[in-house]
């Protein structure tokens, strides 16, 4: 004999009337992050305290509006930062007991009151120059700048892109040889993004067409473009550095009125051409990639193949196109060694430019301005490991080329945040 439920007590579970019922989560990651960094500044600022005065040097001589330096007692203001540091982690753990995420602000300021803690106590008794310091960051960063874009459009669109490091070099190489021969810089930057694009080709073809393993093709790519370029190096470049290997560089331009603000304007308009091509790329990817039917397209190719293909999307070509536009993007960036920065090709000289800057895509979850920003990330971590070792900062130089890559890894593993890539990346598309 059946039994039947009694009105007051329902078979199923009852959603509330204003929605499915969520479960709170308290994440602690971040807390627990802001906690160790507290420790860690605890212990260098506190326990291995420094006296004197430190001195950040706001403008140079050429501004239009001279800002007085900033005096900072070293004691004192490593003092209130440790509080302060306090403070904000103190306030992190009570929003996630609260079921309440740390704002992205409170995080920004948190790192910027640890990283002029961290300045101060190094600089003790010595001067800092903050235009001189960013602006050899920014020069650092543009190649990262133009590799993290290249390598963002690349996995958007389904294809690792491990061989930033080739199309930067190849890049460079090829500049060199078009601009000394022609002495136009312009035709070297121009024949920089065609051997970008030809190395990138031919990691689509054989990833794409082939479905050959996308990150051995491009440790291969890597290491043919560094021994090809090496060896031509040696044999023509070198006995014919004259004519081969001296290219005339960008000369710097100013923007009127922009380039007197203090700081900034040193520092973002007192450049090259090259570094002015680097803003718009930076403003068209990111407005390509989320604001277009282009974008779109990109974006459902690396997500989610089979659907794109159904709608009529041609993911082969799309997936060519795109590779081939990022490989174009990276050579601008190997032209900056030869045309902007250093001025004549030198053996394995972007020194594994390719793969920081593929760091900085994961770092930047796949975004072109946070790719963008972890990009500027370890350019200025290059360059302050080289100012302080100007000021004989007692801080080791290895110390500050490890920190971004520390923070890389803490990045990826999650401890900041969920780092998730497309979802198609790295998978062949084979249509059924």
């Amino acid at each position: 004999m059946s039994t039947i439920a009694p009105v007051n007590e329902p078979t199923q579970p009852v959603e509330p009337r204003d929605g499915p019922a969520t479960a709170l989560i308290r994440n602690r990651k971040v807390p627990i992050a802001l906690a160790i960094f507290t420790v860690l500044g605890f212990i260098l600022l506190i326990l291995n305290h420094r006296e004197g005065i430190s001195t950040m040097v706001l403008s140079t001589s050429s501004d239009l509006i001279q800002l007085p330096d900033v005096l900072l007692p070293t004691w004192a203001t490593s003092v209130v930062i440790t509080v302060l540091l306090a403070a904000i982690t103190g306030v992190s753990f009570w929003l996630a007991q609260t079921y309440r995420k740390t704002p992205l602000w409170l995080i920004a300021l948190f790192a910027f009151l640890l990283l002029v803690g961290f300045l101060v106590w190094a600089s003790a008794g010595e001067r800092i120059p903050v235009p001189g310091l960013l602006f050899g960051s920014l020069s650092l960063a543009v190649p990262l700048i133009f590799g993290a874009l290249g390598g963002v459009i690349s996995e958007r669109v389904g294809v690792v892109n491990v061989a930033i490091e080739g199309q930067l070099l190849a890049g460079a190489f090829t500049s060199a040889i078009v601009a000394s021969i022609t002495q136009q810089p312009l035709l070297g930057l121009l024949a920089a993004m065609v051997a970008g694009v030809l190395v990138s080709f031919v990691l689509a073809a054989f990833s794409i067409k082939y479905f050959v393993d996308q990150v051995i093709v491009g440790v291969v790519l890597n290491v043919l473009v560094t021994g090809l370029t090496g060896f031509l190096f040696s044999q023509v470049l070198a006995p014919n550095a004259a004519v081969l290997n001296q290219p005339p560089k960008f000369e710097r331009i100013n923007i009127p009125l922009l380039s007197e603000i203090p700081i900034v304007g040193p520092v973002f308009f007192r450049q090259t051409l090259i570094v002015y091509i680097m803003y718009i790329a930076v403003a068209a990817v990111y407005f390509g990639i989320f604001h277009t039917k282009w974008g779109l397209r990109l974006r459902a190719v690396g997500e989610h193949p089979q659907a794109a293909d159904t709608v009529g999307i041609n993911v082969t070509g799309t997936r060519f196109w795109n590779v081939s536009l990022a490989g174009a993007v990276a050579g601008l960036g190997g032209a900056y060694f030869t045309l902007g920065s250093v001025g004549a090709f030198g053996k394995e000289m972007t020194a594994g430019a390719g793969f920081i800057a593929l760091a900085a895509v994961i770092f930047g979850r796949w975004d072109p301005i946070r790719a963008t920003l972890a990009a500027l990330l370890f350019g200025f971590a290059s360059n302050l490991q080289n100012v302080l070792s100007i000021i004989g900062s007692p801080v080791p130089s290895e110390f500050m080329l490890m920190l971004p890559y520390l923070v890389t890894i803490l990045a990826v593993a999650g401890l900041v945040g969920q780092s998730r890539g497309p979802a198609a990346s790295g998978k062949p598309y084979i249509k059924s």
